[in-house]
């Protein structure tokens, strides 16, 4: 509010804002503030998890086409780990990225990381993993964790196979 102040020598007009009204402003900017800070940090998450859905399709597409040719999975027992930063070729996951053979197939050339912080929700903080079916060479796992529901798949571990990207 602007205020008038008298003076002995007539009126002068004294505008300003009063120091409560400024208390005011700034206690309701800084709950604005408060409330946009938590809206994104939401958003980021569901944004991490949404990533890493479309991590897991890609890897589950590159292993389709690696299926495709070679009628079956990588089933070799060393392919059971990480496979973050790793290359699938013609001779399964490579070590790194920059192993991937040149002269062959290459399926996917970096496999992706699962994004950072990893402990969304009740994720606790684990890459992406690829396991050989333990009787055949016809099926994998891929372990992801969701920290929040994303679509149709509930937030928690999951196990990506040929028949789908959510647990039965």
């Amino acid at each position: 509010m602007l205020k008038k102040t008298k003076i002995s020598n007539g009126v002068k007009n004294k505008k300003g804002f009063t120091l409560i009204e400024l208390l005011v402003v700034v206690a309701i900017m800084g709950l604005l503030a408060s409330l946009a800070i938590v809206a994104l940090n939401t958003a980021r998450a569901r944004a991490r998890d949404a990533r890493r859905v479309a991590d897991v399709k890609q890897i589950q597409t590159a292993l389709e086409l690696f299926y495709m040719d070679q009628y079956k999975y990588p089933d070799d027992p060393s392919t059971a780990r990480v496979i973050e930063t790793t290359c699938l070729d013609e001779d399964g996951f490579g070590a790194a990225a920059a192993e991937c053979d040149a002269e062959g197939t290459t399926y996917m050339g970096k496999v992706p990381s699962n994004p950072h912080p990893r402990t969304d929700g009740t994720c606790l903080d684990v890459p992406y993993s690829y396991y050989p079916d333990e009787t055949g060479d016809l099926s994998y796992h891929i372990t992801y964790c969701l920290g929040h529901a994303t679509g149709d798949i509930s937030g928690t571990i999951h196990n990506a196979t040929p028949a789908g990207i959510a647990d039965p």
